[in-house]
């Protein structure tokens, strides 16, 4: 008989070879036991967050009027006082994290926080906030995230060369991806050339996914030519799954590559890819559709709380991410007479993306701002 651990689907994901993180944190889920139940019953072994994450868990909940008050009154501006509230979180969950991280021996167990998303193509201040940031967590388990933009890749390499952990985030293109591995093996080279140990060093690529589906879904549906239609509307929800699927065999080429295999004998370890953005968008398809397709070895979903909850109670795992690469590999050419062009797309979504970030991160920021008054006049009184 099964126990409950085995029956559950998200723990059954492990068996395959598939890391389960959490694309959400909140403060009280850190102090009410959700994090460590996540942890100990559906066996996730990690946790993601961005600008739009923190200002939901901020702006949504009273979880932070104590510390934005303290805050306040030790004269922090809004600023200041994000990263202050977002530090102590990172730690907070880092330190949950942290036997995972050791047992695991550094595959697992990792917290992301993101740089400031107005730097995403400033290669000089991405490096100077990454380098900032990473001591003022002080947590082997956390990871950087720096957008996967041109300037971003600079800084990935350079950060890698540091022995900083980075997440490479907003990736929406197979050929993206390539650059940012290779960002991750120039800077392992250097690190090792530089006389350091690699054993530690950690990465992960994270490929968005649902969010390319939502863009090129609106350009099949907007097809009105019968004809084209037709072949348009066949078309519909296949385009992540089939980058996905791409990338993941560009990953198993590269970890195949003489040059990485002189790394690898150095004790260093892959660059993971993550599948991101993997809540459902689209009501008309399945909540899990994000979670049930991209199971393969050797990769990270992170999941949004409510897609966890859906694949615990509904999954149905099987490592079905390598079935039908053919497909995969004619999707392009059947966009492309439709006037759908991937990178075009990707450039697209890339650019979105940053700015959404920067969207929430501003926002984020001015409620901050309205807080920091507020406070002081409270304590005053």
């Amino acid at each position: 008989m099964q126990t409950a651990i085995q029956a559950n689907p998200l723990r059954r994901l492990q068996a395959l070879g598939q890391s389960v993180w959490l694309d959400d944190i909140r403060r009280a889920w850190l102090r009410d036991g959700t994090l460590a139940r996540l942890i100990a019953e559906d066996g996730v072994t990690g946790v993601t967050s961005n600008p739009a994450i923190f200002r939901n868990a901020i702006s949504d909940t009273r979880d932070y009027d104590a510390a934005i008050a303290d805050l306040a009154r030790r004269r922090f501006d809004a600023r200041a006082m994000y990263e202050a509230l977002v530090i102590e979180d990172i730690q907070g969950a880092a330190d949950l994290l942290r036997e995972i991280y050791e047992t695991s021996d550094g595959r697992d167990g990792y917290v992301s926080l993101e740089v400031s998303p107005h730097l995403a193509h400033d290669t000089e201040a991405t490096v100077a906030e990454a380098q900032r940031l990473w001591p003022a967590v002080d947590r082997a388990n956390v990871m950087i995230k720096v957008p996967g933009t041109r300037a971003g890749l600079l800084a990935i390499r350079r950060l890698i060369a540091a022995g900083i952990n980075v997440n490479v985030t907003l990736l929406f293109s197979v050929e993206r991806y390539r650059e940012a591995a290779h960002a991750y093996i120039e800077g392992l080279e250097a690190y090792a050339s530089a006389g350091n140990a690699v054993e530690r060093v950690a990465s992960v690529a994270s490929f968005f996914l649902s969010r390319i589906d939502v863009a090129i879904d609106k350009r099949l549906d907007a097809i009105e030519r019968p004809v084209a239609r037709a072949a348009a509307q066949k078309l519909r929800g296949q385009a992540a799954i089939a980058c996905a699927r791409i990338a993941y065999q560009a990953y198993n080429e590269l970890i195949a590559d003489a040059r990485w295999e002189a790394l690898r004998r150095r004790g260093a370890r892959p660059q993971r890819l993550l599948w991101a953005s993997t809540g459902t968008k689209d009501p008309a398809y399945s909540d899990v559709k994000y979670v049930d397709a991209l199971i393969a070895p050797d990769t990270v979903n992170t999941m949004p709380y409510e897609t966890m909850i859906a694949y615990r109670a509904h999954g149905e795992p099987a490592a079905w991410l390598t079935d039908d690469i053919e497909a995969a590999l004619r999707l392009p050419t059947q966009l492309a007479p439709l006037g759908i062009e991937l990178p075009w797309i990707a450039e697209r979504l890339e650019e979105e993306g940053v700015q959404k970030f920067i969207a929430s991160y501003d926002k984020l920021l001015a409620l901050l701002g309205r807080r920091r008054p507020a406070s002081i006049a409270v304590r005053a009184e």
